[in-house]
C-alpha cells in the first residue's frame, strides 16, 4: 500500500463513524482491555438511586457508594471534568467524572467512550451545584462497545417504518415507546390477576390445529413432516377451550397468540394476542359483566382513572355501558327499518345504495352485518355492547329464543373498533353439526374464511357441554386504547413488515 493509499484509507476511517468505533475496538483489544465484559456487579438501578437520593440538596455529597450501569446517551467534555449521562431502563443518571478522582489512565479511557456504549460505574452519590443528581465514580468500565452511532442528536429516529423495523433502536432513543410497552405488560398482568381473582384457571392449548376453527378467518398452513399432514396456525383457541368445559373445568382462560392470514392495517397484524375465557353455567349477560369489569379493573389498576383520551376523543369507561341491538342501530343509520322481513333484493339494493359490496352467496344475515359495519360500527365512540348478531355470521353462538335468525352474541365497540366478542355458547351438538355443514358448504362455494368440519369437537359436545358463556378480547386493541396508540404496530414489539429493500 502506498502512502497515498494509506492517507485515503485514514480519511475514510475518520469520516465513517462506524469505522472510527471499530478502530477503537481494535485498539482496546490490543491494549488488553476486553470491550465486551461477561458481567458487572451492579448494586443499584438508576431508578433506585434517584428514588433514594432524590432529596439531596444542590452541592450536597454523600459517602454512600453504589455501582450502576447503563447505556451512554450523552457526553460532555470540559477538560478535567467529563459529564456522562447513562440510561438504565427509563431512568437517566449522570456520571460526574473528575480527573482528580479517577486516575489519569482511567480518565483517558472514559474520554474515549462513545454515545451508545454500555458502561458500569462505581462511586459516591452527590448532587452537583447545578442540581444534577450524580454518581462520582472512582471506577468506570466499558461493558459493551457500540459500533453503530445512535440517530443524530439522539432523537432523530422519527421515520415510522424504520422505528418498527429497528425496534431495538426505537426503544433506545424514544422513551415514550418503552413506556408504552411497560404499560402493555402491566395491563396484561392486571388482566391475569383479575381473571384469577374470579376463579378462572389459566390454561394452554395447541397452536397447531389439524382443522382451522373457532373463528371465520383465512388460516396460515404448514406441513408436519413426521406425520406427513398439514396443520394450521390457530386462528382462535375456542374449540379447545370448550372441550375443557366438557371435561369438567368450570372457568378457563388463555392469553394466546393467534394467527390470521389476512391484511395488515392499523388494526390488524397477522399474529396477535387475545384473551379467551369460558365460564360454565352463565350466558351472554354474564359475559357482558365479565368483560366490562375486566376492562374497568385494568384501566383503574394501570391508569388510576376511567376517563381517558384516545386520539383526541374523550372516552368514559364508567359502567354500565349501553346495550344496543344490531338491527336497532342499523335501522337508525339507514333511515328505515332493517329486519329479516325485508326481501333479499331489498337488502342488496340498500347495500348498493350505501356503497357496500356484496356477494351472490350471502344470505340476509351477512348482508345486514355488512350494512351495520359500514353505517354504524365506526360511529360508536363510547363503549357500547352491540347485541343480537345474525346466525349466518355467528356459527358458534346460541340462537336467540323465538328469533332463530339471531343469536345471543355481542361485540364491544369502542372508538369505532371491535374490542371484544362474546356469546351464550351453543351447546347443542345437533345444531352445531348443521352449522358446521353450512360452513363447509360456504367453503365449497369459495369462502376461504369459513370454518372446517371438526368431528372431534362434535364428539366432545355429544358427551355433554354445560350451559356456558364465552368471551374473547383483543389484548393489542385494549392496549392501544389504554395507551392512546394510533396503530396496532405501536403496541407490538416486532410488527410484521414487508421485506427491507
Amino acid at each position: 500500500m502506498t502512502d497515498s493509499d494509506r492517507t485515503s484509507e485514514n480519511a475514510r476511517t475518520v469520516d465513517d463513524p462506524i469505522e472510527v468505533r471499530r478502530a477503537k475496538l481494535v485498539a482496546l483489544r490490543a491494549s488488553g482491555d476486553e470491550p465486551y465484559k461477561d458481567h458487572f456487579e451492579r448494586t443499584d438501578t438508576s431508578a433506585a438511586v434517584v428514588e433514594r437520593y432524590g432529596a439531596l440538596e444542590p452541592g450536597e455529597d454523600t459517602q454512600d457508594v453504589v455501582s450502576v450501569a447503563g447505556r451512554v446517551i450523552a457526553k460532555r467534555d470540559q477538560g478535567k471534568i467529563l459529564f456522562i449521562v447513562v440510561r438504565d431502563g427509563l431512568t437517566d443518571l449522570q456520571l460526574f467524572c473528575r480527573s482528580n478522582v479517577l486516575d489519569e489512565k482511567a480518565f483517558a479511557r472514559v474520554v474515549e467512550f462513545d454515545v451508545g456504549d454500555w458502561v458500569g460505574a462505581t462511586g459516591s452519590v452527590s448532587r452537583t451545584r447545578r442540581g444534577e443528581l450524580s454518581v462520582v465514580p472512582t471506577d468506570v468500565v466499558l461493558l459493551s462497545k457500540s459500533l453503530r452511532p445512535l440517530p443524530e442528536k439522539f432523537h432523530g429516529l422519527t421515520d415510522i417504518e424504520t422505528r418498527y423495523r429497528q425496534r431495538y433502536v426505537d426503544l433506545i432513543v424514544n422513551p415514550d415507546v418503552r413506556r408504552t410497552f411497560d404499560m402493555r405488560f402491566k395491563i396484561v398482568s392486571a388482566i391475569r390477576r383479575f381473571m384469577e381473582g374470579r376463579g378462572f384457571i389459566e390454561v394452554e392449548t395447541p397452536m397447531l390445529h389439524p382443522i382451522p376453527g373457532g373463528a371465520t378467518a383465512r388460516p396460515f398452513v404448514t406441513h408436519h413432516n413426521a406425520l406427513d399432514m398439514d396443520f394450521y396456525l390457530r386462528i382462535a383457541p375456542e374449540l379447545y377451550l370448550k372441550r375443557l368445559l366438557v371435561g369438567g373445568f368450570d372457568r378457563v382462560f388463555e392469553i394466546n397468540r393467534s394467527f390470521r392470514n389476512e391484511g395488515i392495517s392499523v388494526r390488524h397484524n397477522p399474529e396477535f394476542t387475545m384473551l379467551e375465557a369460558y365460564q360454565a353455567f352463565t350466558n351472554i349477560d354474564g359475559m357482558m359483566e365479565l368483560t366490562e369489569s375486566m376492562v374497568v379493573s385494568a384501566a383503574e389498576d394501570v391508569l388510576g382513572t376511567l376517563r381517558i383520551t384516545y386520539q383526541d376523543e374523550e372516552i368514559d369507561l364508567t359502567p354500565p355501558w349501553p346495550r344496543r341491538t344490531m338491527l336497532e342501530l342499523t335501522s337508525k343509520a339507514a333511515g328505515e327499518e332493517i329486519s329479516f322481513a325485508l326481501t333479499d333484493a331489498r337488502l342488496r339494493h340498500l347495500c348498493d345504495q350505501h356503497g357496500v359490496p356484496h356477494d351472490p352467496s350471502w344470505g340476509k344475515g351477512k348482508l345486514i352485518t355488512e350494512l351495520y359495519e359500514k353505517l354504524v360500527e365506526g360511529t360508536l365512540i363510547q363503549p357500547t355492547f352491540v347485541t343480537e348478531y345474525p346466525l349466518e355470521t355467528s356459527p358458534l353462538a346460541r340462537k336467540k329464543t323465538g328469533e332463530p335468525e339471531l343469536t345471543e352474541r355481542f361485540e364491544l365497540i369502542v372508538c369505532g373498533r371491535e374490542l371484544a366478542n362474546a356469546f351464550s355458547e351453543l351447546v347443542d351438538p345437533v345444531d352445531q353439526r348443521e352449522r358446521f355443514a353450512a360452513q363447509i358448504e360456504a367453503k365449497t362455494g369459495g369462502d376461504d374464511e369459513a370454518m372446517g368440519y371438526d368431528e372431534d369437537y362434535l364428539r366432545a359436545m355429544e358427551y355433554g357441554m354445560p350451559p356456558a358463556g364465552g368471551m374473547g378480547i383483543g389484548i393489542d386493541r385494549l392496549v392501544m386504547l389504554l395507551t392512546d396508540s394510533a396503530s396496532i404496530r405501536d403496541v407490538l414489539l416486532f410488527p410484521h413488515l414487508r421485506p427491507e429493500a
